[in-house]
C-alpha cells in the first residue's frame, strides 16, 4: 500500500471514529483534556501500526488503544491538588443529588472503562471483554457493581435496557 493511500485510509477512519472514541475516553478519565490527549496518543500509536493492523479487527484494536491510554492517564495523573485556602473546619455540603459525571467519578477506572464501552460506545459484553482483555464474566461483574454504585449516588438511575 502506498503511503498516500495509507494516509487517506487512516484519515478517513480517524474522522469517522475520533468523536465517539473521545467520548469513551472522557467517561474513563472524567476530564475532557485528558480524553483528548488519550485519544490522540492512541491514534498516534495506531497510525504507526496501521500497515500491520488487520482491517477486520481495526475497531477493536483502536478502541482498546483508547481505553488503555485513558487508564494509563489515570495512573499517571498527579494525585495532589493544591488548594488556595484550607478551611478551619469541615465544610458540610448541602444535600444536593450528584450529577452523572460526579457519580461516574466514584467508580474505579476499570469499571468506568466497562461502563464507557458498554453504554457510551454501545458495545456488547463480548466486544467489551475483548477490548479490555477481560473475561466476559468479569465484564458482567464490573457492570453490575458499577450500576449498583451509580444507583447509590443517583437513586433515580434507570436501567438503560428498561426503555
Amino acid at each position: 500500500m502506498q503511503r498516500a493511500d495509507r494516509d487517506t485510509e487512516f484519515s478517513d477512519f480517524y474522522g469517522a471514529r475520533v468523536a465517539a472514541l473521545r467520548r469513551v475516553a472522557y467517561v474513563v478519565t472524567h476530564d475532557w483534556h485528558a480524553a483528548e490527549d488519550a485519544t490522540q496518543r492512541a491514534f498516534v500509536k495506531v497510525y504507526r501500526a496501521w500497515p500491520r493492523i488487520r482491517r477486520d479487527g481495526l475497531e477493536a484494536y483502536v478502541r482498546r488503544a483508547v481505553v488503555n491510554e485513558s487508564l494509563s492517564w489515570i495512573t499517571r495523573r498527579p494525585r495532589d491538588v493544591v488548594g488556595g485556602v484550607v478551611p478551619d473546619r469541615a465544610v458540610v455540603e448541602p444535600d444536593v443529588p450528584l450529577d452523572l459525571a460526579a457519580a461516574l467519578a466514584t467508580l474505579p477506572p476499570q469499571q468506568r472503562a466497562v461502563i464507557a464501552l458498554r453504554f457510551v460506545d454501545d458495545r456488547s459484553v463480548a466486544e467489551t471483554a475483548a477490548a479490555l482483555g477481560l473475561a466476559e464474566g468479569t465484564v458482567k461483574s464490573h457492570t453490575a457493581k458499577a450500576i449498583a454504585t451509580l444507583r447509590q449516588h443517583l437513586p433515580t438511575l434507570t436501567e438503560p435496557w428498561s426503555h
